[in-house]
């Protein structure tokens, strides 16, 4: 026995070590939607049945522009019907700020069947489609009508799946994707990960088949580049208000603003520091 408890220690200590925490797919299984959960320390995520902790209603109540900032470097992750799960570090946001933005399906406090899911309890999920294809998924926050898109995910696992998906989604014979290519870009990751309108108004904090879990080494202020959005066009000042976040460095972004961090370096804002 007391070999037994040494290995199952050393066990422990393995899976603890991880980049990120590792899921049991039986009990995953087993887990029940909508049981009460049992609180950890944080007042932000809760331990059910999984292995993993995961994120909880307050932590997506708070104002857009913080939501947008705290989303970086969470994990996000999505059960597929087959039991394989999909870990997508987030990397990249966009603030949507609601009434006063122009930029935002929201703006001018205007609530719709399509954008209803933006009015709803921060966490809940709006899902849109663009070009009568493809589908971006955004993340309700405090404020009516505001959300926080998101941009890009750093693959972490169940990448062969996160292929397959994007290959059957392209619909025409294409070469492999890198790992940088599956999830650049609001509409790939929403690809990659099977998101589509089926997903729109549920919620991140009860969900069985979508849900988020703490990052790990979360990013600081000087590895955030806030920058313009991207391809919101005429819209007046708002084109070029930075309400776009990312991680400086990460190669999975969609696109870099080299300006923006050539100005954050110049002030001594050096990655890690």
């Amino acid at each position: 026995m007391p070999r037994k408890r040494k290995l199952l220690a050393q066990l422990s200590t393995l899976q603890n070590s991880t980049s990120f925490p590792q899921m049991d797919a039986v009990e995953q299984l087993n887990t029940t939607p909508g049981a009460d959960p049992s609180p950890k320390s944080s007042k932000y995520f809760v331990t059910e049945k999984k292995n993993s902790p995961q994120l909880q209603e307050d932590f997506f109540n708070q104002p857009c522009v913080s939501l947008a900032k705290s989303f970086l470097g969470q994990i996000l992750v999505r059960k597929l019907p087959d039991g394989r799960e999909l870990w997508g570090r987030i990397v990249e946001t966009e603030a949507y700020l609601g009434g006063e933005d122009e930029a935002s399906h929201s703006k001018g406090g205007k609530q719709t069947q399509r954008n209803a899911a933006m009015f709803m309890k921060p966490g809940t999920l709006y899902v849109y489609q663009i070009y009568g294809i493809y589908f971006c998924m955004n993340v309700s926050s405090q404020g009516a009508g505001a959300a926080v898109l998101l941009r890009s995910l750093e693959p972490l696992q169940g990448l062969e799946a996160m292929r397959e998906l994007r290959s059957a989604a392209r619909k025409a014979p294409s070469r492999l994707l890198r790992d940088w290519q599956l999830c650049n870009g609001p509409s790939k990751l929403c690809q990659a990960f099977g998101i589509d309108k089926a997903f729109d108004q549920r919620d991140l904090s009860r969900d069985a088949a979508i849900w988020m879990v703490p990052g790990q080494d979360l990013p600081g202020e000087q590895d955030v580049v806030s920058t313009a959005r991207i391809g919101i066009g005429n819209t007046g000042e708002w084109a070029q208000k930075p309400l776009r976040f990312y991680l400086r460095g990460n190669r999975f972004v969609s696109v870099v603003d080299k300006k923006m961090e050539r100005e954050m370096a110049a002030r001594g804002h050096s990655p890690g520091s």
